[in-house]
Parts: C-alpha cells; sequence; structure tokens
C-alpha cells in the first residue's frame, strides 16, 4: 500500500471511529500528516472529526517542527505525570465511575492497579458505538474489577440503589479543555448533574494539548449508527459530544497541572 492509500486508510478509521479516544487520534493523524506532509493533508485530518483540538495542535505543531519523535514523547510524559497524580486522590474502596472510553483515565486506573490501591469500576457501554465496551475489557484485562450499566441506568450506577455500592469518585476524559468547562462524549453533562447532586467530586484526566480557546464545533454522527432502517418521518438525533461547565468539576488533571479555576 502506497504512502496515499495509507493516509487515506487512517482517515477513514479515524472519522469510522475505529479509531477512538483523542489521544488515539492525534497520535493516528500524525502517522497520517508525516505519509502526507502538505496543507490540503492536514484539511482533510481536521474535518474527519472536527471535535478534537489535540489533533489539531499536533498537526499545528508537526506542520511547524516536523520533530514527530518529540511529538510522539509527549503523549508518554504526559501519561507518566497524570497517572502519578491520579494515583495520589484515589483510596483503598474507591468505586470509580467513568464514561465512555479515554486512554487517560484508562491508563491511570491501570497505574494505580499496578501500585497496590485495591477499587472497582463501574463504567457505561456508551451507546451507539459502545466504546464503553472497550473500556471494560482493558480494565478488566489489567485485572480490575468493572461492572457494566446500560447508559439509562446512569442513576443506579452514581447511586445506593438495587444492590449496587455508591460511586466515590467520577472520573472523566476529555475531548477538549476550555476556560469554562469541558467537552466531552455527550452523556458527561448528565452524569456530573447526578455527582453534584450525590456529592461525588468529578476528576477530569487530560493531556493540556487538548485546551483551545477557539469555538469548536460539537460532531453529530450519522443516524445509521442509531438506527440503520428506521421508519420514514422519525426524526433521530446523534450528537457525539457535549459541553460540561467548569462549576461541576472538582479538578482537571493534567500533566502541567489544572487549567480550570473550578467553582465550589
Amino acid at each position: 500500500m502506497n504512502k496515499k492509500k495509507k493516509f487515506s486508510q487512517i482517515v477513514r478509521d479515524i472519522k469510522s471511529v475505529k479509531i477512538q479516544g483523542a489521544r488515539n487520534i492525534a497520535r493516528a493523524a500524525l502517522k497520517a500528516y508525516s505519509l502526507v506532509p502538505t496543507k490540503a493533508s492536514k484539511k482533510r485530518l481536521l474535518d474527519s472529526r472536527p471535535t478534537e483540538p489535540m489533533m489539531e495542535n499536533v498537526l499545528e505543531l508537526a506542520e511547524k517542527t516536523k520533530d514527530y519523535k518529540k511529538i510522539l514523547k509527549h503523549f508518554d510524559e504526559a501519561q507518566n505525570k497524570i497517572n502519578k497524580k491520579v494515583c495520589k486522590l484515589m483510596k483503598n474502596k474507591d468505586v470509580i465511575f467513568t464514561h465512555c472510553h479515554s486512554t487517560n483515565v484508562i491508563n491511570a486506573l491501570i497505574y494505580a492497579k499496578k501500585k497496590g490501591r485495591m477499587f472497582e469500576v463501574y463504567n457505561t457501554e456508551t451507546r451507539p458505538l459502545f466504546q464503553g465496551r472497550k473500556t471494560a475489557r482493558e480494565l478488566r484485562k489489567a485485572g480490575i474489577k468493572v461492572t457494566m450499566f446500560v447508559d439509562s441506568a446512569l442513576g443506579v450506577a452514581l447511586s445506593k440503589k438495587q444492590g449496587t455500592k455508591k460511586a466515590t469518585k467520577v472520573f472523566l476524559g476529555a475531548d477538549a479543555i476550555t476556560s469554562k468547562g469541558i467537552i466531552n462524549k455527550v452523556g458527561s453533562e448528565t452524569i456530573v448533574r447526578i455527582a453534584k447532586q450525590e456529592k461525588i467530586p468529578v476528576y477530569v484526566m487530560a493531556d493540556s494539548w487538548k485546551f483551545t480557546n477557539k469555538k469548536l464545533l460539537l460532531e453529530n454522527r450519522k443516524l445509521n449508527e442509531v438506527w440503520g432502517k428506521a421508519p420514514k418521518g422519525i426524526k433521530i438525533k446523534n450528537p457525539a459530544f457535549e459541553f460540561v461547565p467548569k462549576k461541576f468539576v472538582k479538578k482537571v488533571i493534567t500533566e502541567e497541572g489544572k487549567y480550570l479555576k473550578i467553582s465550589n
């Protein structure tokens, strides 16, 4: 397969969510750009997933410096720093609730497990593409106890109901960090509102390269992901992301500290 074909395949994989998670998307975009380093390539990659400032920041840096190894090194260095910060705030017997699939969150949880923290995880299936299944598989492979809930059982998972333990902390990733809050997988705002009501602290784990001052387009995905052969006359909405105001977040953990001034 030549470079242009490889480039096109990566773009398709990003657009179809075969490649998922802001960090993984950014890494894949960097690889694609290194194959065909043109302004047209950069635009095509950015158009594939519009709510990904980390990809934009990485591609802009790649365009300026061409130092791909240094950019790749950043991902691991940032994750290591996030891991250590997350591990310090975790306690034994924690019940961590998480949503969708976040590389930063998963790696931090696996690190905490390796450091001897005793905890379990509740997570959502995350329809319509079931990214939560990937989260559950990766955590279970690492020896972490996982209970997955259907999305509509958020209230059950976060509260002490129907034989479940009450979640002690909510860990979310972020596709974007702004001065007013974060953007993450749709469903996140409902989660943080319930968490606030239940007095459960919400922590966000994200690489600082996800920070942006730009107004982002919140991606809406194809309707057939929800219902492939829906009857005529039925409208379907499939938003991929939503905004979470900073007042619901206790702390945003990045490799550099927290970007948001959190309201109490």
